[in-house]
């Protein structure tokens, strides 16, 4: 059952990260107002990131490189995706930025996983 919760949490995390990477300026959810400073919107990019990367590890216990590719993949891919949204601008940097937060997270979770008792088998 606790599977459940990871995989419906991972997919809200998706969906919200999907939402804000894609929707119009206008449209796109904000933490401080559409004034924010730059330094806040890397860490709501690392931050929604690096969740996103933490769950996906707990979905795959020990599958370090597949949990980082899945994070890289989704953060490159939305932003590729973001060249067909005519008020959004792709970046590398935005890249680099969501990739360092999902590697993060991962890596996190995984250093949390080694040190949890393991059910038998």
């Amino acid at each position: 059952m606790r599977r459940n919760h990871v995989i419906a949490a991972a997919a809200i995390c998706l969906g919200l990260i999907v939402y804000a990477t894609l929707a119009t300026l206008a449209g796109r959810p904000v933490l401080l107002g559409h004034a924010e400073a730059y330094w806040v919107v890397i860490i709501e990019r690392f931050s929604a990131y690096c969740l996103l990367g933490f769950l996906l590890s707990f979905l795959l216990p020990g599958r370090l490189r597949l949990a980082c590719a899945l994070v890289v993949a989704v953060a490159i891919g939305l932003e590729l995706l973001q060249a067909l949204i005519p008020d959004r601008d792709p970046g590398f940097m935005d890249v680099l930025q969501k990739a360092a937060g999902g590697t993060v997270g991962v890596i996190l979770a995984q250093t949390i996983l080694a040190f949890l008792p393991r059910p038998p088998s």
